[in-house]
């Protein structure tokens, strides 16, 4: 059996990425509960080597002159005629504690024999409770670890009543909301997307309470970052987004380097980085600007693809925009969805008048 289990804990690291040290430590805590609970004592101690795939039990005494609680202390004596009704009833008990001085601890084996069936039960259940925690232990580190990062999931379940999207981020199985998909696009089954981990709560009976999206703005910047190696080694800066899941993202971005154009970067040779993130976000439109300290200039570009004739300040973070009329409709958007976006793209209040 030894060897079986031991097995299983290497097909858990291998399978859920648990470490067997820690799955170690989880199941000898688990054993010396049910076996304290058995006996009605806790000087129990749990031992399991892995490289001898060897477990033990130990019960531990103080040895002592006389005995006050037999529970917890044994004498010499005591000792002799416990290890020689042992010797005559054939049990071979490992001792862990040579020493018989007084004062000192004799720890002897206790052989899973003398365990009753019930006692066996609650000791497997313990196990069990204790590996699901070691399991959703280590996910919630490492998903605390991906906290405001983006995940590569495969879709293995859809769910028709909800809508709701089952996935396998690599370290367990994640609820993508309804509220969180993007509008318009349909998940199937294997299907390979990303995702943005907003938030990372406390472990639950079912795992950890990760937040997973593909609606939060930087879920857009992390697939620029993937795909723009500027961004990455900080050449070029992404100074801020704005975006309508689904519908249009606007993003500005700033060249620490003069030689670098940072439009030009994003975009790629024909449009091929930014045609991936596109892709990846389901055919969004995406605006990628030029950022400016200049706010008539920034709020003059964030209005793209609209043709802009002048922008004036008339108030704090207030911008008058003239257009021609024929670029008028453009320049505010479908339901103002343009003037929208580069509003809280610039943090300006637009208001577009025709000239």
């Amino acid at each position: 059996m030894n060897k079986e289990f031991f097995e299983a804990l290497n097909l858990l690291e291998k399978e859920r990425h648990i470490p067997k040290d820690y799955m170690i430590e989880k199941v000898e805590a688990a054993l010396a509960t049910a076996c304290k609970k058995e006996l009605g004592t806790t000087n129990i101690t749990v031992v399991i080597d892995p490289e001898k795939e060897d477990m033990r039990v130990y019960r531990k005494y103080k040895i002592v002159a006389e005995v006050e609680d037999p529970n917890t202390e044994i004498t010499k004596a005591q000792i002799e005629e416990l290890e020689a009704k042992q010797k005559e009833a054939g049990i071979k008990h490992k001792v862990r504690s040579r020493r018989r001085s007084i004062g000192s601890d004799y720890e002897y084996e206790l052989h899973t024999k003398e365990f009753r069936r019930l006692s066996a039960q609650s000791a497997k259940q313990v196990i069990i409770q204790g590996i699901r925690e070691a399991e959703r232990s280590y996910q919630a580190k490492e998903y605390e670890d991906k906290k405001g990062e983006m995940l590569s999931c495969i879709v293995t379940k859809v769910e028709d009543s909800t809508g709701n999207v089952v996935v396998d981020t690599g370290i367990s199985q994640a609820v993508l909301l309804k509220a969180e998909q993007i509008p318009g696009e349909v998940l199937r089954v294997d299907d390979r997307i990303k995702v943005f981990a907003s938030t990372v709560g406390q472990a639950g009976d079912r795992g950890p309470l990760v937040s997973l999206t593909r609606i939060h703005p930087t879920l857009v910047k992390r697939l620029f970052e993937s795909q723009v190696p500027e961004i990455v080694d900080g050449t070029i800066v992404i100074k801020a987004i704005s975006r309508e899941a689904g519908s249009r993202t606007k993003i500005s971005v700033e060249s620490r380097d003069e030689s670098v154009d940072a439009v030009g970067s994003c975009i790629g040779n024909k449009g091929s980085r930014i045609n991936a993130v596109v892709n990846e976000l389901n055919g969004e439109k995406i605006d990628v600007i030029p950022y400016s300290t200049d706010i008539c200039e920034y709020v003059k570009s964030a209005l793209s693809p609209a043709t802009v004739k002048s922008v004036e300040l008339v108030g704090d973070r207030q911008a008058r925009v003239i257009v021609s009329p024929d670029q008028l409709s453009l320049a505010i958007g479908k339901m103002g969805q343009n003037a929208r976006l580069a509003a809280r793209l610039t943090g300006c209040k637009v208001d577009i008048k025709s000239e």
